[in-house]
């Protein structure tokens, strides 16, 4: 096999604040180290590009040093949380931004779709981008009208084809972008997570398209995107970033698994911040975790999967009848389920109730949690919306989809469908 990209010791640094060195003389310097290929001689140690924590310098990595190779016709899919350097990695792909140190080699044609309305010019029809965003790849005028009915018909924008994309919709344009990126005879197509503006149906399509470009036309295809089932579809293989650094290429279930596992620690435990008057309170909740049955952390619940949540709270002065209630709220804001613990009498001390559900099954949704802490029906602690979790079939997707139960409007009540566990107060 032919190889489409070669990366070797990329790094991508970026100077927080003000940039440039303080004087002409150095900045002369600067731009001539750059002319003949060398290190730019002011750029100072930098630190990794973690969002969570407060830079010391003003230098952070977006990349350090990534190596990998991808051959032609691969669907590669390139995954990691928010700031982990996937966009950073797709522009410097696509020749938009330069590499700091290491290079890159390939052949063939590039079409990347990096954000809504890349390269188009908003004062032109949609008919004169497509033959702007040709010429740009290096395409003839004839090539380009070979293809022009198969994109105006992918796109489902014939109406709207010689009004300037300035009038456009965020999902006309992304249609568009899309059609123009996947039909025009590039060798390498790179596609960011811009897919997510348009529609469902619309998602479908550029996937079935994505895969017919890189199993049927043996075109190159890199893919960002959060969506594990989409991976998972189209890619035959996966990198996977965190913190600018690569910790993982190859087999794409090892990479969603390292990928949740490497999440799941930050994205499935919220501490709650204490509220102003706390030292008033009779109570307050202070952690909530998203586990399975068997009380490990977990990021994404398989669809038809047993799971609990477990929140932490402290009692400060003894209540009495308290009640500790949960409540899951789909993504359509309709209230699924609520439970609430047996009426107890409590003495000072912390406290982990335990919600588990074992025959609650869910849709695949984002679901969001409201805690609520109270004592004779008085509100002692009430926490709206305090955290989310996500059921998917990306796992499982050979699950029976006839059991699920919740894609309705009704409310599901659990009465004393939660334990609580005293725990030692200094633990």
């Amino acid at each position: 096999m032919k190889t489409a990209i070669k990366v070797q010791n990329l790094s991508k640094a970026y100077q927080l604040g003000q940039i440039g060195t303080g004087t002409i003389s150095n900045d002369l310097a600067r731009w001539y180290a750059s002319v003949r290929g060398k290190e730019d001689p002011f750029l100072k140690i930098g630190e990794t590009n973690d969002q969570n924590t407060k830079s010391k310098t003003d230098i952070v990595w977006s990349l350090k040093d990534i190596n990998f190779e991808i051959e032609q016709g691969d669907a590669v899919g390139i995954i990691g949380r928010n700031g982990a350097g996937k966009s950073t990695l797709l522009k410097i792909l696509s020749k938009i931004t330069a590499p700091t140190t290491g290079k890159i080699s390939g052949r063939g044609r590039i079409a990347s779709l990096l954000e809504v309305g890349t390269g188009f010019h908003p004062e032109l029809s949609g008919r004169e981008n497509i033959f702007l965003n040709g010429a740009i790849l290096g395409m003839r005028k004839k090539e380009i009208q070979r293809k022009l009915d198969e994109i105006v018909d992918f796109a489902g924008i014939e109406r709207y084809i010689d009004t300037p994309v300035k009038r456009y919709s965020s999902g006309m344009y992304v249609r568009l972008a899309f059609a123009v990126a996947a039909h025009l005879e590039s060798e390498i197509l790179i596609v960011d997570e811009v897919l997510a503006v348009g529609d469902a149906e619309f998602q479908k399509k550029c996937l079935g398209k994505m895969n017919d470009v890189s199993k049927g036309e043996g075109r190159t295809v890199l893919f960002v995107s959060h969506n594990m089932n989409s991976i998972q579809k189209l890619c035959t293989s996966a990198i996977l970033l965190n913190s600018g650094k690569m910790t993982y290429n190859g087999s794409v279930n090892k990479a969603i698994d390292n990928y949740l596992a490497v999440s799941k620690a930050s994205e499935s435990i919220y501490n709650i911040q204490l509220p102003n008057n706390a030292s008033e309170l009779q109570g307050y909740a202070t952690q909530l975790r998203i586990e399975d049955v068997n009380g490990n952390l977990v990021m994404e619940i398989p669809v038809g999967m047993p799971w609990q949540i477990a929140v932490e709270f402290t009692i400060t002065k003894p209540v009495k009848h308290f009640i500790i209630a949960i409540g899951i709220t789909n993504s359509k804001e309709v209230n699924i389920c609520t439970s609430w613990s047996k009426e107890q009498d409590f003495e000072i001390g912390k406290y982990t109730a335990v919600f588990k559900e074992t025959t609650l099954i869910l849709a695949s949704d984002t679901y969001l949690l409201t805690v609520g802490l109270s004592s004779y029906e008085r509100s002692i602690h009430y926490l709206e919306n305090v955290a989310s979790f996500t059921v998917s079939d990306t796992l499982y997707p050979q699950i029976d989809k006839s059991i699920i139960r919740t894609t309705g409007t009704g409310l599901l009540l659990n009465p004393m469908n939660i334990n609580i566990l005293k725990r030692d107060f200094d633990n």
